[in-house]
């Protein structure tokens, strides 16, 4: 089984993009993990903050234009993908992303 939830931040507007005819929405996504107290009281893990890159197809693409923000608080339900390319440089690369099947935004 391949799922992923998440809750976190937007980090930047959602950059828009067409592959053939279907609209395509990519952002990143912030989720942070609080430090949990220890026996003594301080922390034993400092605050971890993850970055994911979310990517959303079509009709989702379409909302995600209109009313998805930097800063916006994001709970997503998808498939991590791991793509490879290569680049003009003839350098190979690796991304990995969230697919997102479903989504709500949530209050901050």
């Amino acid at each position: 089984m391949n799922k992923v939830i998440l809750l976190g931040n937007v980090g930047r507007d959602p950059k828009i993009r067409f592959v053939e005819t279907r609209q395509v929405a990519e952002f990143p996504l912030a989720t942070t993990e609080r430090p949990r107290p220890g026996a003594d009281g301080t922390p034993e893990m400092p605050e971890l903050t993850e970055w994911h890159n979310i990517v959303m197809w079509g009709r989702a693409a379409e909302f995600a234009e209109k009313y998805i923000r930097k800063g916006s608080r994001l709970l997503v339900e998808g498939k991590i993908r791991t793509r490879f390319w290569e680049d003009r440089n003839a350098i190979k690369r690796t991304i990995t992303e969230i697919y997102v099947d479903t989504f709500e935004i949530l209050p901050r």
